[in-house]
């Protein structure tokens, strides 16, 4: 895989390099104050001072705005300008949360993108590896969240954990009832994790807002799959992390 990142149609000085370290995927994009541009990505496992340099290599940036979950891959970044989202941050969004340095960093950066880009009250739901639901009140303050497994970690366990269950590609299923081993987990996967998502935000619904609707923003990798068919989630943004990590280094610099 090769992690370049396009070069710039005009320049190659950028205000930002955005940075989202997750335990399965390393995003990157290069960013002015006013437009993120297109994103690359490598394996987390194999972020590096040579990937790393690979990515760089006749750019210029002011600083790294950084998310990360990975602590022990950060020290690659040790010789750059670093901003480190944290609830220490202006983030365009207060806090209402017991211990607020226990929330992830890209939590913060999605939480930030969302009220910038939609307005609050706000759901985003992230499938990552797991699946995170952070929750801005209409008063704007971040006040919660709800943690489930992933999709894929789902279905990957099946597959480590039974003799006979094959491991599968997630897509759409054909019908729910399945007519092969695949298709039936496939119909459990898909349409079980829209009821586990659809119950979940309604719940959150009725607690935060029960007069006024939420919006919902989904991001991640199977955000597109289950969001579908799925008329709970109104937007769905790919970028959402890294837009927010653009949004708080306008903030703070």
């Amino acid at each position: 895989m090769n992690p370049q990142l396009p070069s710039h149609k005009r320049s190659n000085s950028f205000e930002y390099l955005l940075i989202d370290i997750s335990n399965s995927f390393t995003k990157f994009a290069f960013a002015s104050r006013e437009k993120t541009g297109r994103p690359a990505r490598i394996p987390t496992r194999e972020l590096s001072p040579k990937t790393l340099g690979k990515i760089i290599e006749g750019k210029q940036f002011g600083a790294i705005v950084l998310s990360s979950v990975v602590p022990e891959k950060e020290k690659v970044l040790v010789r750059h300008r670093l901003l480190r989202v944290s609830p220490r941050l202006d983030l365009g969004v207060g806090i209402d949360y017991p211990k607020p340095s226990s929330i992830g960093a890209d939590r913060l950066a999605n939480a930030a993108s969302a009220v910038a880009l939609y307005g609050a009250p706000v759901v985003v739901v992230d499938f990552g590896t797991a699946v995170t639901f952070d929750i801005i009140s209409p008063a704007k303050k971040y006040i919660g969240g709800v943690i489930a497994p992933g999709l894929e970690v789902m279905t990957d366990y099946l597959y480590q954990r039974t003799a006979l269950l094959p491991k599968i590609n997630l897509l759409e299923p054909v019908s729910a009832v399945g007519k092969s081993t695949k298709s039936a987990m496939m119909a459990g996967a898909v349409l079980g994790y829209r009821g586990l998502v659809k119950q979940i935000l309604f719940e959150i619904g009725r607690e935060i807002s029960p007069k006024k609707k939420v919006k919902i923003v989904a991001t991640g990798g199977y955000a597109g799959l289950i969001a579908a068919k799925l008329p709970e989630i109104q937007f769905v943004h790919p970028g959402l992390t890294l837009e927010g990590l653009r949004i708080i280094g306008n903030l703070n610099s």
